[in-house]
């Protein structure tokens, strides 16, 4: 009997030494798995900083806590607009240098977002000195949309609804300015946002060819939980900014009619641009795009030659040229890695006026299918050695009203 008592208080032992072993190996599986989940998500070099006036979900948006989250970000008033495969990352991070006060992500695909890992990996990427920042989805589907805000949430101060793409891609996929068509799904997309998250919603819209009919748009949104709204001064129809002039007035009835902050977009070349069409529509802010994209010190006061008049005193060369922006580009490019396309795309606007003086430096760099810095580099300084100069220009009696916290 003792020898039996023995063995069974051995085997007892090592029954216990295999269930813990069991039990270790499943914790380190789950903590594994736990870390690449996170990895997956990870956009953000350092830990997100969290926002006192974050929402809790479920929380009614109210107009007075739509205006207190606006207020606590300091009431930005520069905006960089969302721009498919433009506002990224490094970019941002150059306007922010020269005056921009918050930026917008390009507009991301919510389903292929929530699908594809290398997608995220790719297309979103921000760090701490990217804020405020709002990260534009196009969505068609409230649950889709839903599972793709909950990755961003943490990385940003407003999640904010394509409702503006005027593009055919976006009549194919159903989303951006061809919902205008159906307004039950753009509430639902809205409401689903609103109630769920812990950042505020905001909408980018463009105009219905009647203004009533965007007034009733304007205020659907508002109910619905949209804290911010942004405006794009054209109809769907309008698609050329260079030929159509955005409607200000129409904004301003935006403005007028809605309890939440309002930003305009459209119209803006330089900083004169910016204090009038503060002044005529009343927002709270301004969005540019494609001058941006030429000139990403716009917010800073400078502006390319196109915009400066003969008959104007007091501009003067500002000491900065399209030439040092695309360098200093480059080298947040090499901080902040993004897909090529994406660089080729911005030197080609930067260095556009460039390039039409020097054509044969323009085909050397498009028949380059790989490119690298070292060669992206030397072209920027071939370009320089070819004499070419286009300098920005600043007006310097008006530095300092064009101060982003004097606008």
């Amino acid at each position: 009997m003792r020898i039996i008592r023995m063995l069974m208080k051995k085997y007892h032992y090592m029954y216990l030494n295999l269930i813990g072993v069991r039990v270790i190996q499943v914790f380190v599986v789950i903590q594994v798995q736990m870390a690449v989940n996170n990895a997956d998500d990870d956009f953000c070099s350092e830990p997100p900083q969290t926002h006192p006036q974050s929402l809790t979900p479920n929380n009614h948006m109210t107009p007075e806590k739509a205006w207190a989250h606006w207020t606590s970000l300091g009431s930005p008033k520069l905006i960089v607009a969302p721009m498919v495969d433009n506002s990224e990352l490094p970019f941002r991070l150059l306007c922010r240098k020269y005056g921009a006060t918050a930026a917008y992500t390009p507009m991301l695909h919510s389903r292929i977002f929530t699908e594809n890992e290398k997608y995220r990996s790719q297309e979103f990427t921000t760090c701490q000195e990217d804020r405020p920042l709002f990260v534009q989805f196009c969505a068609n589907d409230p649950d889709t949309l839903l599972e793709a805000a909950r990755r961003v949430e943490d990385y940003c101060d407003y999640v904010d609804i394509n409702l503006g793409c005027p593009q055919r891609i976006a009549k194919r996929g159903n989303y951006g300015a061809f919902l205008m068509d159906k307004l039950p799904l753009v509430k639902s997309l809205v409401e689903k946002l609103a109630q769920n998250l812990n950042v505020p919603v905001s909408c980018k819209i463009r105009l219905f060819p009647d203004l009533e009919d965007t007034l009733k748009y304007a205020k659907m949104l508002q109910d619905a939980g949209c804290a911010l709204l942004a405006v794009h001064g054209r109809t769907r129809d309008e698609k050329d900014g260079k030929k159509i002039r955005a409607n200000w007035k129409a904004i301003r009835a935006v403005k007028n009619a809605l309890q939440i902050p309002v930003l305009a977009n459209g119209n803006i070349r330089h900083m004169d641009d910016v204090k009038q069409c503060l002044e005529e529509t009343g927002a709270d802010g301004v969005l540019s795009a494609e001058t941006l994209l030429e000139n990403p010190a716009l917010f800073a006061g400078f502006r390319t030659v196109e915009w400066v008049s003969d008959s104007e005193d007091g501009n003067q060369d500002g000491k900065l040229d399209q030439a040092e922006l695309a360098l200093e580009y480059l080298k947040l490019c090499e901080k902040y890695p993004v897909p090529w396309r994406m660089i080729r795309a911005h030197l080609h606007k930067m260095l556009g006026e460039w390039f039409r003086i020097h054509p044969h430096v323009r085909d050397d760099f498009n028949s380059q299918h790989i490119l690298s810095f070292e060669f992206l580099y030397d072209m920027v300084n071939r370009l320089r050695d070819l004499g070419v100069s286009r300098p920005l220009y600043v007006k310097n009696t008006c530095l300092d009203d064009m101060s982003p916290n004097r606008v």
